[in-house]
């Protein structure tokens, strides 16, 4: 399967692995994600995720197969209409965006189209200094899908959005300067740096890294005092857990907690 799963302590490793078309997006992706994910929200040991792209393909993704002529093709607006729901469900873009398990990608080179829009959908970005964003959807005719432009505005604000939209490329040192990746390293330094984000946060609570990712992902959609607001309800949820409890006896007795998710 062209998606790649491996295990590293309590971090899955998931690699879109298509090299010999530069990791270029394709059905068995969204198969595989389709797979995957759930084990990984079942997998009590695994409490955070790193996607990636294989080095052999020298990219995070290529995006579309545009060398295959059904890519972009439409039979009937009727068809498109009738097929959303399923479309909805089996999309890469709301299967990772809505991912309860906090997401980091390691974006190794080029993020093209959907490989671009899919590190929009992650939580935190480690970045190569090769990585590069591209959304060339405008020059192809279309635009980028399923809000792939407005999930970039939430990271970079609607000037850089608009800017990516319209084709124009953005390199990794811009795109740290930006706010767009959190960590800008040496290529070689890549995945040690993205696995020691992960490490961090699978050293959390669980409970709280669930509720902290889902309070601000839902937040950026509500006014502000709204989202306080429901934080309240969250916060009290989480001071009634046993890991909770582990770390403030942790803290207070100036050792690592031993977070159980419970």
């Amino acid at each position: 399967m062209p998606l790649l799963y491996e295990k590293r302590g309590q971090v899955a490793v998931l690699t879109l692995s298509r090299p010999e078309a530069r990791n270029a997006w394709s059905n068995d992706f969204a198969t595989g994600l389709q797979q995957r994910l759930p084990e990984i929200e079942d997998d009590k040991d695994v409490r955070c995720v790193v996607l990636t792209g294989d080095e052999r393909g020298g990219a995070f993704s290529a995006g579309a197969d545009l060398k295959n002529p059904r890519t972009h093709t439409e039979s009937s607006v009727a068809n498109f209409i009738e097929g959303l729901p399923r479309r909805r469900r089996s999309s890469p873009i709301v299967m990772i965006s809505e991912f309860a398990k906090p997401i980091v990608a390691a974006v190794n080179g080029y993020a093209i189209g959907i490989g671009c829009i899919l590190t929009f959908c992650c939580d935190l970005i480690v970045a190569s200094e090769r990585a590069e964003w591209r959304l060339p959807q405008v020059a192809l005719g279309i635009i980028p899908a399923q809000g792939g432009a407005l999930r970039a505005s939430r990271w970079i604000g609607k000037g850089q959005a608009m800017r990516l939209a319209l084709g124009f490329p953005l390199p990794a040192e811009e795109a740290y300067r930006i706010g767009l990746a959190q960590w800008l390293v040496p290529h070689a330094d890549l995945m040690t740096q993205a696995l020691q984000v992960a490490d961090h946060i699978a050293g959390l609570s669980p409970l709280a890294a669930r509720v902290a990712k889902e309070s601000l992902n839902s937040g950026l959609n509500l006014p502000l005092d709204d989202a306080a607001h429901a934080d309240l309800y969250r916060f009290m949820a989480l001071e009634m857990t046993e890991d909770k409890v582990e770390g403030h006896r942790a803290w207070r007795e100036r050792r690592k907690p031993e977070f159980k998710g419970r």
